[in-house]
């Protein structure tokens, strides 16, 4: 591909458009900055062997020019000397040189012409390669801003699962705690209730020795 091609091509590219379109916007912008870079030293390149080129052209007309006028300076000492035919021969040299040097300054012309088309196509790469530096710019910083967001609701899902748990603890401390309250408050009577079944446990007891005495007494005195 051509360098005027591929100039054309960036130049009449649709940044957004095809940004929009890329499955990596980020590599897309990277990949045309590089394109565009590319073609920018190409062309610079171009212009200044063109410049150097034209430099060298125009002075080649300069010398042509100066040549034109030493052979109409020989014709007129030609003709002072009555030499006409060394005056003719001397215009024929000035107009061979004449048509030379306006040859040489048309072509110089031109390329002056081209020279100025290319300074043109520079400035107008170089606004696009700032655009898209600056659309790279805005990419990357959008990227930063996503990522950052990105930790930041992976944080709050983490504090929303920490507090879950922490409150999920504080809710069974809480229930364990009501039931020990509740086994600790007794119903009505359950006092007096628990007493006498200890009295009647206690006095149990007590028949059962006292049943144990007699027992032994009895069989003391039979055997007496």
């Amino acid at each position: 591909m051509g360098i005027f091609t591929r100039f054309r091509d960036i130049v009449s590219a649709n940044i957004n458009a095809m940004l929009d379109r890329a499955e990596d916007p980020e590599k897309m912008i990277r990949l045309m900055i590089r394109e565009m870079e590319d073609t920018l030293v190409e062309l610079k390149s171009s212009c200044a062997a063109l410049m150097a080129e034209a430099r060298l052209r125009g002075r080649r007309a300069e010398e042509a020019r100066q040549k034109s006028r030493s052979w109409a300076e020989k014709a007129e000492v030609a003709l002072r000397k009555e030499r006409e035919d060394l005056a003719r021969e001397a215009l024929v040299e000035k107009r061979r040189w004449q048509k030379a040097a306006a040859a040489l300054a048309a072509e110089a012309e031109e390329e002056q012409a081209l020279i100025a088309q290319y300074l043109a196509d520079i400035r107008l790469l170089e606004e696009k390669l700032t655009a898209a530096r600056e659309k790279k710019r805005l990419l990357a910083e959008r990227h930063r801003h996503a990522g950052r967001a990105r930790r930041a609701r992976e944080e709050i899902r983490r504090l929303e699962g920490v507090q879950a748990a922490v409150r999920f603890e504080e809710f069974e401390k809480k229930i364990a705690r009501l039931e020990a309250e509740g086994e600790l408050v007794l119903p009505p009577g359950a006092g007096e209730l628990a007493e006498s079944l200890e009295r009647f446990s206690r006095d149990e007891e007590i028949e059962r020795e006292l049943a144990a005495l007699k027992a032994a007494r009895d069989g003391e005195r039979r055997g007496a």
